[in-house]
């Protein structure tokens, strides 16, 4: 669904990202990991065409897209949740969901993936008409996945989703993504807990300063002796 060739990506002069090349295949969940500053957000922020790559290749569904402004790429099929979840914090959740489905016109089937959203996180249900900027954390990233899901995406991209939470609600967050990925959406994961991450993902990469260094079944990664030590603490 997803190949990735020689995507570079600079800040002035800087790379940031040099050269990396990486497939995602429908139905799969992929993971990226990486410590702080190895490149990761960066990559995913080009892919999402936040971000202009300085060279490279990106094909979504045989297609080039990095020629594409980012609301087409929503219209793809490809949802992107940031880091740092991005809600809009003077909307109300329900607010938030509508705008997550605003390249849509089938209001029925809006509805419906709003019930389902609802359905994934009942506790944006009890609060649908509670001011996102006054949710905690976790809630707001259960907020950001959900906007993203009303899109109807065919590839969702997740950035750091465990970040700033606490190990409940990292847990809750997981069991959802996991929940989407088993009824067929294909999902990249870039995230710090590379354990995690790892363990819920078919196929894993890992990402140094700006260049995939690793590469392998999940499984494997994570008895491999380097990735254990630089990422799991042992």
């Amino acid at each position: 669904m997803l190949e990735v060739t020689g995507l570079r990506v600079a800040y002035g002069g800087i790379q940031a990202v040099r050269g990396i090349n990486f497939h995602v295949n429908q139905g799969e969940m992929v993971a990226l990991i990486g410590a702080n500053g190895a490149g990761k957000t960066s990559t995913l922020k080009a892919l999402a065409r936040l971000l202009n790559a300085a060279g490279g290749s990106v094909r979504y569904c045989g297609k080039e897209i990095l020629n594409l402004p980012p609301h087409q790429l929503v219209s793809a099929g490809i949802a992107l949740v940031p880091e740092g979840r991005g809600v809009f914090p003077r909307m109300s959740i329900v607010e938030n969901l509508q705008m997550g489905a605003y390249s849509r016109r089938d209001n029925d089937g809006i509805e419906a993936d709003k019930e389902h959203v609802f359905s994934l996180f009942p506790r944006l249900k009890e609060r649908a008409f509670q001011l996102a900027g006054t949710l905690s954390g976790g809630e707001q990233q259960m907020l950001a996945i959900g906007r993203a899901l009303m899109s109807r995406p065919k590839l969702l991209l997740l950035d750091e989703p465990s970040m700033g939470l606490a190990p409940l609600m990292v847990q809750k967050i997981f069991e959802v993504i996991c929940a989407v990925a088993k009824e067929g959406m294909t999902v990249l994961l870039i995230e710090q807990n590379a354990k995690l991450a790892l363990e819920v993902s078919q196929r894993g990469y890992v990402m140094e300063s700006g260049e995939i260094t690793l590469t392998g079944e999940s499984g494997a990664l994570l008895e491999d002796p380097k990735v254990r030590a630089a990422y799991l603490g042992e």
